[in-house]
């Protein structure tokens, strides 16, 4: 489960996140608002990339900002643009540097790597330079990063920003098929007709929380 009990977070004067109270617990959750309205600034409280000013964030009873490295074992994050996440000169090996510190032999990392790229579209390309991927295939290679972890949430960052209606569809596809828990942020309300639960931001505050239907209906009309 994860826990926002009065969180709130502050850019020195400017509050970006207000008030938020939140148990989630099912197996897709997304959360939806204008640009600025703190989905991301919420989403990235999971793992501790942000810390609340306010409040408190727990993931399996772990709060990020004493566990952060304990967390960070159960929470993966998958960013908008994979080239902030691609670090190694081939997907293999990108791949391969997310079990850096296991305890595993260099070989069996890499045979890991291998199989985990094999398992979400990308079989064959473990010696492929990773910054000559395409787009589509970059995200996939980000996303097994973090899946090699095995961890137990997957946080996604607007992954789909940057793809084609084709790679965007296959991605969708693969995030639905997977065993964690997934947060989406995302602009795409296509996305989430089988999404558990939609959870609404507007002005650092949540106004909404349902199923897909009645939660993007009452987005939409924010937009209006």
């Amino acid at each position: 489960m994860i826990e926002f009990s009065g969180v709130g977070h502050r850019y020195g004067e400017r509050a970006v996140v207000s008030d938020v109270d939140l148990k989630l617990t099912e197996r897709r959750v997304a959360f939806v608002g204008a640009n600025g309205s703190g989905k991301s600034t919420l989403a990235r409280m999971i793992n501790g990339l942000v810390l609340p000013t306010e409040g408190k964030v727990l993931v399996e009873g772990l709060d990020p900002a004493k566990d952060g490295r304990k967390v960070r074992k159960r929470v993966g994050f998958v960013f908008t643009n994979p080239d902030s996440q691609i670090v190694m000169p081939t997907a293999g090996e990108d791949v391969a540097f997310s079990l850096r510190g296991s305890g595993l032999s260099k070989q069996e990392r890499a045979r890991r790597a291998e199989q985990v790229l094999a398992e979400h579209g990308l079989d064959g390309f473990a010696e492929h330079p990773a910054h000559q991927l395409s787009g589509g295939q970059k995200q996939l290679l980000a996303l097994c990063a973090m899946l090699v972890l095995d961890p137990d949430v997957l946080v996604c960052d607007e992954p789909t920003t940057l793809l084609d209606l084709r790679n965007k569809r296959r991605f969708t596809e693969l995030l639905e098929g997977l065993r964690q828990q997934v947060v989406l942020v995302t602009h795409d309300l296509d996305l989430l007709d089988g999404f558990d639960r939609v959870v609404v931001l507007d002005d650092g505050r949540v106004v909404a929380d349902d199923e897909p239907e009645p939660a993007l209906r009452h987005y939409r009309k924010l937009a209006q």
